[in-house]
């Protein structure tokens, strides 16, 4: 008996994936919830397990194809008579060549933060997307679409990620007017910026427009600069998916938000005090360490709550306070950068925030979150100290308006009371988005944390 193993649906508005790596080979036996690939999608990488206990008879989609949730990637052979071939074998990856002929141009759109082109597997696998959930239409301009006889072809091209959505909307561009390249005709979030750097945004405002008649600004002329020189010695190697939502994001982030970062010194004497003091009590009794990063959180958190606008969102003209206080926190990996959520911080003791931060650190490692883990957060902090930096000004997690960053934790000399005393300093930073916060306000926000950090107030620590 032969049993599919398929793309998963790895949260409700993911519709697509990204198999990255196979950790099993046709032939070889596995067990059942046994991790046999990797998948990379929008939002997370994860370890998929596998359905049943047998022999991995067959794959079907080979690394590095991107393919729709329910397209069944492999078989599994569960009477253990499956034997592999070498037609069955995952191919390699392709390579680029080393040398292309037009260095100018596909080099240098990495070199500017996009991802590198990619062309379409040679074979795509045509199932299609799970439907939507009941409730609320994912695509509600679809299914306006339909109802007004709208062709398959259009409704399909308006089914897209929410990302590529919500940059449609924010840059004004009319998606059913686009020619999409993903599967189905779906538009993907490479035609979308393709369609906006060539002007198709001017069009999509000229045939609809965002509320209020705001007119789309023609983009100017784009200047790429050659990544490398002919000749040159290089190594050309692909962006993983993870690396290439990275910069997206980033990209996007910087062209949404006014980035202003404001530094501060903070005296982390008394901090560190405690936590020597408490250290070795609190894992015992807790079962998770006292980090200085579970310092950090909660008195971010403490600050969010006396200025709430740090916690909010913009919304076109409107101000979103959001209630709850969801911490993301970035923790570095060996293959890129990921920010999973503390949620209801607000509402967590400091050893509930330091079990939430080492069970999340430890399953973003092992890759065993859920895209659900990584989403919603309203606040982020990052840690650039941890490797030795002195301080960061790290980009703005959209749509959050604020991430604050924690440099270095160093003793240096301090001036005490008119005297010289060897104390424990961090220089910690907050980029915040000035359209909505100003500098005041940024500042006022940081003193709150710094009053919290010098004078250690963590009354439950014990």
């Amino acid at each position: 008996m032969r049993v599919d193993v398929i793309m998963p649906q790895m949260g409700e508005s993911i519709a697509e994936g990204t198999l990255t790596k196979w950790l099993k080979k046709p032939g070889e036996k596995v067990s059942r919830d046994e991790p046999i690939f990797e998948i990379s999608t929008d939002k997370v990488d994860a370890e998929i397990p596998s359905p049943s206990a047998g022999v991995l008879a067959e794959v079907k989609v080979q690394e590095g194809q991107t393919v729709p949730i329910n397209t069944v990637v492999a078989l599994i052979e569960t009477d253990g008579s499956a034997t592999a071939t070498a037609s069955q074998a995952p191919a390699a990856p392709a390579k680029e060549s080393s040398a292309p002929a037009a260095p100018a141009k596909a080099p240098a759109a990495q070199a500017d933060g996009a991802p590198s082109p990619k062309a379409p597997p040679a074979s795509r696998p045509q199932a299609q997307p799970a439907p939507a959930s009941s409730g609320k239409p994912e695509f509600p301009k679809a299914a306006a679409m339909a109802a007004a006889g709208a062709s398959e072809e259009e409704i399909r091209r308006v089914r897209s990620s929410p990302v590529v959505r919500k940059i449609a909307e924010e840059q004004n561009v009319d998606i059913s007017r686009l020619q999409g390249t993903g599967s189905g005709g779906r538009v993907t979030k490479k035609d979308i910026l393709s369609a906006i750097d060539s002007g198709g945004a001017s069009a999509g405002a000229a045939s609809g427009g965002a509320a209020g008649g705001a007119t789309q600004r023609a983009p100017g002329p784009v200047t790429h600069m050659p990544a490398y020189a002919p000749g040159e010695r290089v190594e050309i190697v692909p962006m993983t998916n993870m690396r290439k939502k990275i910069a997206e994001h980033m990209i996007l982030s910087q062209e949404t938000s006014a980035h202003v970062t404001q530094v501060t010194e903070v005296d982390m004497q008394a901090t560190m005090k405690l936590r020597a003091k408490h250290k070795a009590a609190f894992e015992e009794r807790n079962g998770a360490p006292l980090t200085v990063t579970a310092f950090m959180v909660r008195a971010a958190v403490e600050a969010l709550k006396a200025f709430p606008v740090v916690n909010s969102s913009i919304d076109g003209d409107n101000i979103v306070y959001k209630k709850d206080l969801n911490i993301g926190i970035a923790v570095a990996l060996d293959w890129g950068l990921i920010v999973p959520v503390i949620r209801n911080a607000g509402d967590l003791s400091l050893s509930g925030i330091a079990k939430a931060v080492r069970d999340l650190a430890d399953r973003a490692r092992s890759k065993k979150l859920s895209p659900d883990e990584v989403q919603g957060g309203t606040f982020t902090i990052t840690n650039p100290g941890g490797f030795g930096s002195l301080f960061g000004t790290p980009i703005i997690n959209q749509p959050q308006v604020a991430i604050m960053g924690v440099g270095s934790i160093d003793k240096r000399p301090v001036v005490v009371d008119d005297a010289i005393a060897i104390h424990y300093v961090c220089y910690m930073t907050l980029s915040f988005d000035h359209r909505l916060i100003d500098g005041a306000v940024g500042a006022q926000f940081m003193s709150h944390v710094k009053e919290t950090l010098q004078e250690a107030r963590f009354p439950d620590i014990a």
